[in-house]
């Protein structure tokens, strides 16, 4: 780490302590050429694969401008929008990987979107996992109704024996 006072490249660590979420390490150093101190602020990183292959920083900016879209109109605000970015990445951190493909992030997204809204669930759904028909909506929608018949989500209906799976 390059002291930012005279660019001396070593440092020493004063102090430490991490982040009230827990998500960073904060740490206080002290050059030992010019004897000032200064703050740095240690994360993990997290990238993520897209389908041409690149990889860019994971952004939660991204997942909630994404759901925004399916969730216009909708009663979800911008509060929903934010803890269903930090549900989506806490659960793509949970799995370890440093890396993670786009479609995982989507996969990831679909869960938390559909217990905040199912009619944004669908809209989502019906892009990310390309419904080309109608019977795919009436599928999902299926599904959908057999869960909540279950009791899993907010409006009833009822159960379609004949609901096959996705894709």
């Amino acid at each position: 780490m390059y002291c930012p006072f005279c660019r001396n490249p070593d440092s020493r660590v004063v102090d430490s302590r991490m982040a009230e979420d827990g998500s960073a390490i904060r740490r206080r150093r002290q050059c030992p050429e010019c004897g000032r101190r200064f703050s740095t602020l240690e994360t993990t990183s997290l990238s993520v694969i897209k389908r041409s292959g690149v990889a860019e920083p994971f952004s939660r900016s991204k997942i909630v401008n994404g759901v925004r879209k399916a969730c216009q109109g909708r009663p979800a605000t911008d509060d929903d929008l934010a803890l269903l970015a930090q549900e989506v990445e806490e659960t793509i951190r949970a799995s370890g990987a440093a890396e993670v493909d786009a479609h995982q992030v989507g996969l990831a997204i679909l869960g938390p979107l559909q217990k905040l809204d199912q009619i944004a669930y669908l809209r989502f759904a019906s892009v990310y996992q390309d419904f080309e028909s109608l019977e795919d909506f009436e599928c999902a929608i299926a599904l959908l109704r057999g869960q909540d018949a279950g009791g899993n989500g907010t409006h009833g209906g009822s159960a379609n024996p004949m609901a096959p799976g996705t894709d």
